[in-house]
């Protein structure tokens, strides 16, 4: 071969990998480079990603006695149920960074809900655009503000500012700005439209969909059709939830109090952080600053979540009706955990378990085989890397989720993780959280608070699975926490985390104690 032939090649070899990094350090627009895998036939695929829902409120689980959700329990049934499903931030939107671009919060600096995201990023639709998908969003994008102007990787795009409302909502379509009256539900208006959408797509293309829904963040309002249907439902509260109770806190009689009694609860070792924020926005005895009470709150969430059943039932019958169920792909997943009561708290934010924990829920007859329990700790940064194999997409290299496709097969794989890390940064809207890190095996989580004077914790999952004995004082356990500590804080060196990304605050305090203050 010439010599001048040889450099050119080297040099086009050269501009194919680095272009893009440099790019992205300027920056600059990025640029997409799509590398095919051999022999893969592209698979349609709908991800349903629902808001706040967390791990255990489905109706086969049987956390919650009384509750329905035929059409979740369907998914599990006949696909695969992720058993231990977490998110490495327990916040929407740098969750939802993590889902589209396979990448840890402090790689891509959403780390939370105000923080937009840079225009350096790249989401894992825009792969799927480049192999030939015709792509689809519908629903609460949630990074970048307000705005709901479409973004990079879809051919069609409805959304809404921020949160939006369960009621009457004011989408963008495809930059066009459309209101709803007559007391439009905001997820069967979703869901319809992700319907109608899928009914107009030539069958020489794959799809993707994703169906971003609202539900069920609060503050919860349920379709006309479910309100009251859970009026008697018996509440439980967690036996954790009265670890931190005072003398001051309300009464819990209502419902039904988990039994607790085959527990050691080390109430010496609670965080403070912990004690304080029980009387809080996010706190069972101030929550939402007396807005609402824990008995009503319960059942509006439940009644709420009954519409995200009901969407994921009607997404199945269209694909049956169009002869489609067979090959097609549908996730379910929640976006976050959620806390009812459990150490006195509500919300997500935080490393414990009913926070960093998800629904994830997968059907496609093709590929899963049905009542499919997977044991293996798989994260919502997974979910590009494992979409984009199904599309015969090699992973690009700034991806740091790993495809589960080989455990949905049912396959062996013998090199899985064997422990997950969480992150999650101090907020100045919500600031009785503090950041923390934590690292999760399947018989330990060590959790250490950053920038408080209190103390960190550590617990034994199997033989305390609601996390209420805090063992780090414990002789016995030393050795794994000085462990447990080394490997948290070479993972944050390893991916580059070491970098507290600060984002500017802009706005006065909000919480209850320094409200209107700077």
């Amino acid at each position: 071969m010439p010599v001048l032939q040889l450099k050119r090649i080297l040099l086009a070899l050269v501009v194919f990998l680095y272009l893009p990094l440099f790019l992205a350090a300027q920056g600059a627009k990025p640029v997409i480079v799509h590398a095919p895998l051999p022999g893969v036939k592209p698979r349609n695929v709908i991800y349903i990603l629902s808001d706040d829902h967390r791990y255990d409120f489905m109706g086969f689980t049987g956390k919650v006695p009384g509750l329905q959700t035929p059409n979740l329990d369907r998914l599990a049934k006949e696909g695969a149920h992720f058993e231990n499903a977490f998110v490495t931030t327990a916040l929407c939107s740098p969750s939802r960074a993590s889902i589209l671009t396979g990448q840890y919060a402090h790689t891509h600096t959403v780390v939370d809900n105000a923080a937009p995201a840079p225009a350096s990023l790249l989401f894992f639709p825009q792969y799927l655009q480049k192999a030939g998908y015709q792509t689809a969003f519908f629903g609460k994008w949630h990074m970048g503000g307000d705005n709901p102007d479409p973004r990079p990787g879809f051919n069609h795009w409805e959304s809404f500012r921020g949160q939006g409302v369960y009621y009457n909502p004011t989408l963008n379509i495809n930059g066009k700005t459309v209101a709803y009256k007559d007391s439009t539900y905001v997820t069967e208006l979703l869901t319809q439209h992700a319907i109608d959408w899928l009914k107009g797509q030539k069958k020489d293309k794959p799809f993707f969909v994703y169906l971003s829904h609202k539900a069920v963040h609060s503050e919860f309002m349920p379709a006309r059709q479910d309100k009251g249907r859970y009026k008697n439902i018996q509440i439980q509260y967690p036996a954790s939830m009265f670890m931190t109770e005072t003398a001051t806190s309300p009464k819990f009689t209502k419902g039904k109090r988990a039994d607790g009694s085959q527990y050691t609860f080390n109430t010496k070792d609670i965080p403070n952080w912990v004690r304080a924020q029980r009387h809080s926005w996010h706190g069972v005895d101030y929550m939402y600053h007396g807005q609402t009470d824990f008995d009503r709150f319960y059942q509006d969430y439940l009644e709420t979540l009954l519409g995200i059943d009901r969407s994921v039932g009607q997404v199945l019958a269209y694909l049956q009706e169009a002869g489609l169920d067979k090959e097609t792909i549908v996730f379910y997943m929640g976006d976050n955990g959620f806390s009812f009561g459990e150490h006195g708290l509500i919300d997500k934010r935080h490393a414990y378990e009913e926070s960093m924990k998800v629904p994830l829920l997968a059907r496609c007859p093709a590929l899963i085989k049905p009542n499919t329990k997977i044991k293996q700790m798989v994260l919502n940064l997974d979910i590009a890397p494992t979409i984009l194999e199904m599309a015969g997409v090699k992973k690009p290299t700034q991806m740091q989720g790993v495809s589960f496709l080989p455990l949905m097969k049912g396959q062996p794989v013998s090199n899985w993780r064997d422990k997950i890390f969480y992150e999650y940064y101090w907020e100045n809207a919500f600031p009785q959280t503090p950041t923390m890190f934590s690292i999760r095996t399947d018989q330990y989580k060590f959790t250490r608070s950053q920038g408080v004077w209190d103390i960190d914790e550590l617990y034994d999952l199997q033989k305390d699975p609601y996390e209420v004995n805090n063992l780090i004082r414990s002789t016995e356990h030393q050795p794994i926490a000085q462990k447990l500590n080394k490997e948290l804080w070479d993972w944050l060196e390893q991916t580059k985390g070491l970098q507290i990304p600060l984002k500017p605050i802009n706005g006065k305090k909000n919480d209850h104690l320094y409200k209107g203050t700077w």
